[in-house]
């Protein structure tokens, strides 16, 4: 059983994120995203597709962390999608992000990220236990 501190989802439009890198350019990058997320995003194919995700998961964990009038002052670039070595996503929290999850026990976030040419989806779940409390790691497989 996995201790939770909260959980959150959300959707994002991969054309309106489209719509709004034309109109507004790099001024998303540095609003929305840290300069790690705006690099990694601007490098790919298909920025937008990219930036949705980012978005989602970032409104995902938002919507995890609400529950007290501080909470709401959460900035975009206070919750951070980095990529794992192995793939994964992972989530670093900073500024009232961080404060809020120490708030709540939050010993981890664990994301999950998906989309398409149309749609990102992102489910974000706060974890008050470790890896380790969680599951003891497997013997002799």
């Amino acid at each position: 059983m996995i201790g939770t501190g909260g959980i959150g989802v959300d959707l994002v439009e991969v054309d309106r994120i489209e719509r709004l890198l034309a109109e507004r350019g790099d001024h998303v990058y540095e609003r929305l995203l840290t300069p790690a997320e705006g690099s990694y995003c601007a490098a790919m194919g298909r920025p937008a597709e990219h930036v949705a995700a980012r978005l989602a998961a970032k409104e995902a964990v938002y919507k995890a962390l609400q529950g007290t009038p501080e909470a709401r002052g959460i900035g975009w670039r206070d919750i951070e999608v980095r990529r794992h070595p192995d793939g994964r996503p992972e989530v670093v929290l900073t500024g009232r992000a961080r404060q809020r999850a120490d708030e709540l026990g939050v010993r981890r976030v664990l994301l999950s990220l998906s989309h398409t040419h149309r749609t990102a989806i992102a489910i974000a779940l706060l974890s008050t236990q470790t890896q380790a409390e969680v599951a003891p790691p497997l013997t002799g497989l």
